[in-house]
């Protein structure tokens, strides 16, 4: 990250210069065509027999100047490509062309592997909504995509467009048809889309009161989850007259509302359609952003000290990667012993009084045919230790 913000520092700074440029070139070339045309005027209400022998030495003049504003513009312009190349040093300077040695295995060491991915990007770009991408990715790589693989996909997007569109009518009626399944996963989609809708009528005004009153029937069914959020939208009710712009519920207006709704539909169709609340592909490419600049770092050391095989170990990096919060997907767990995080091949196990350690370290502690806890001072035969699953 901190190499594209460099980057895109001169990125500006070039972009700055351009428009200094483009100033001065146009003031410039204003200022000679206003005295061109004083000039013109000059000699054209000159006597036919006078003659302009006098205006000469302005004409020079005037000559001079046009060169002298020409070379400087010349010369501004000869610094641009200066800064503009500088971007590619810069580029040069801050990213790796080669990124290819970080990776410890082949990216698709099989023709499984490389279907797998390109599912996933046949995916992103249906989540994206960019259908014909996708189907075109989908023939060139021969994937068997059916049209009940894409469904889901295509309804998310045709309602998500309407609800960009401010057109709730598709999103209710989804959410109506999977109404049961909201409920099982605890989703407030069906109430917030009401609660829109019902916002949306009160705007209209007195007119439309009544039929306000007739859709609030709508929030019995979430009475019970709801009723602050449902005794506010009443009080609002009073308030359809007069308008709520000018109320104490005026709030109930924030336009946010409508992006909310569209983070809440997309991040809960997903959930009851099976489907992660976030593209596979997106969440990958993240993360290997964020890793990739400290990955680079260590292989530089490591070419140094000539330390062969570290970035060979496909179950974990030599090196902690720092993820935000909204890119952990499983729960972790590290050996307090070794101070390592377990792995399928060296799993958590719990010992017979409670506390976890790695396999690895169970098998360091094993004294004869016992093991020590090395917390408490309960020991205990190696086979009596558990797996453990997160």
């Amino acid at each position: 990250m901190e190499s594209c913000l460099n980057t895109e520092k001169d990125v500006d700074k070039v972009l700055a210069k351009f428009s200094n440029y483009k100033r001065q070139y146009e003031s410039s070339l204003q200022q000679l065509e206003d005295q061109l045309n004083s000039l013109k005027s000059e000699l054209l209400q000159l006597p036919s027999e006078e003659p302009i022998g006098k205006h000469q030495a302005m004409l020079t003049q005037y000559n001079k100047k046009i060169k002298t504003v020409g070379q400087k513009m010349s010369a501004s312009h000869k610094e641009l490509h200066g800064s503009v190349s500088r971007i590619g040093k810069t580029i040069d300077k801050n990213f790796d062309a080669d990124c290819s040695s970080v990776i410890p295995a082949p990216f698709c060491p099989d023709p499984q592997h490389e279907k797998l991915l390109n599912q996933a990007i046949c995916e992103h770009y249906f989540r994206q909504g960019q259908m014909l991408v996708a189907e075109d990715i989908s023939k060139e790589a021969r994937l068997d995509i059916g049209d009940e693989w894409k469904r889901p996909f295509v309804e998310i997007n045709e309602v998500l467009l309407s609800l960009m569109e401010r057109n709730l009518e598709p999103a209710l009626e989804w959410a109506d048809r999977n109404q049961s399944s909201l409920r099982e996963k605890g989703s407030s989609l069906g109430f917030l889309l009401h609660r829109l809708k019902f916002i949306e009528t009160l705007k209209i005004g007195r007119a439309a009161q009544n039929e306000a009153i007739i859709y609030s029937r709508k929030f019995q069914a979430y009475a019970h989850e709801h009723s602050k959020e449902i005794q506010t939208l009443m009080g609002a009710l009073l308030y359809a007259r007069q308008g709520l712009a000018n109320s104490p519920y005026s709030t109930l207006l924030n336009e946010q509302n409508w992006d909310e709704i569209c983070a809440v539909f997309a991040r809960d169709s997903c959930a009851v359609l099976g489907l992660p609340a976030n593209s596979p592909l997106l969440a990958s490419f993240t993360a290997g952003c964020t890793a990739l600049p400290a990955l680079i770092a260590i292989k530089s050391v490591i070419e140094q000290r000539q330390c062969t095989g570290v970035l060979n170990d496909k179950d974990e990096l030599p090196i902690d990667i720092d993820l935000s919060a909204s890119q952990r997907y499983h729960s972790v767990f590290a050996c307090p012993i070794l101070r390592q995080q377990t792995t399928e091949s060296n799993p958590p196990m719990r010992l017979v009084c409670g506390h976890v350690i790695s396999r690895d370290a169970l098998h360091k502690l094993i004294t004869g045919s016992k093991v020590k806890c090395p917390y408490c001072p309960t020991v205990q035969a190696p086979n009596s230790a558990r797996r453990v699953f997160f």
